[in-house]
């Protein structure tokens, strides 16, 4: 497999911002909206098992990674206190997503 082949292409989406437009560094070349992870089986199956990048209103919501994009032995399972942390921490990220979703 050639150097190429084995490095990730970046992508760059514009964010609309007050003060003009900034450009969002994505860590992989797959991209899923928010209406499409309603069926996140079909962006899996889209994405080959690649991480996409989830957006809301063209912003970085966050990366849905499949299980097998994680090589082998790296992965393990969150405690609930590093969850809860976690939620508690980006609350003010996540709120206006959840609070989208409840009515679909």
């Amino acid at each position: 497999m050639s150097d190429l082949a084995k490095t990730p292409t970046t992508l760059y989406i514009p964010l609309h911002t007050t003060g003009g437009t900034a450009m969002t560094k994505l860590l992989t070349n797959h991209i899923a909206t928010m209406t499409e992870m309603r069926e996140p089986h079909k962006v899996l199956a889209r994405s080959g098992g690649k991480p996409v990048a989830v957006l809301s209103n063209s912003a970085l919501v966050g990366y849905f990674v499949p299980l097998e994009a994680i090589p082998d032995g790296e992965s393990r399972v969150a405690t609930m206190d590093e969850v809860k942390a976690s939620m508690a921490k980006r609350r003010a990220i996540n709120q206006p997503v959840l609070d989208y979703l409840k009515d679909k």
